[in-house]
């Protein structure tokens, strides 16, 4: 099993910035993909980045160019920096991982609607007012 611990949420003004943290523990050789979802108040859950293999990401259209995704493996965790936060961008962010095994292709195929992690974290709150 892997365990996923959010950190770094807040309250921050519009145009500032938060940087979120996502560590894993347990049997990280289960997942190769890990991913921020988000889900507002009265909205569905929605995946706001995920990184694949190091080096290839995917971002929702409404967040690229402000935010960035990034990871340090030896540290088994997952960054979200985020930047010119919006009252928009304010809901709980939560960590997800899991295993592909699927070409480049298929992967962003697959993040692009959320699917194939199958472990999530409890969530940390981001406010933006």
């Amino acid at each position: 099993h892997v365990q996923l611990v959010e950190s770094g949420g807040g309250s921050v003004q519009a145009g500032g910035s938060v940087r979120l943290s996502c560590t894993a523990s347990g049997n990280t050789g289960r997942y190769n993909s890990m991913a921020w979802f988000r889900q507002a108040v009265g909205k569905e859950r929605e995946i706001v980045a995920a990184i694949y293999a190091d080096d290839i990401t995917y971002y929702h259209d409404s967040v690229k160019g402000r935010f960035t995704v990034s990871q340090d493996n030896a540290k088994n965790t997952m960054y979200l920096q985020m930047n010119n936060l919006k009252p928009d961008d304010s809901a709980m962010y939560i960590c997800a991982a899991g295993l592909f095994e699927v070409t480049k292709e298929g992967w962003l195929r697959l993040a692009a609607v959320g699917r194939g992690f199958g472990y999530s974290g409890q969530g940390t709150q981001v406010t933006v007012s």
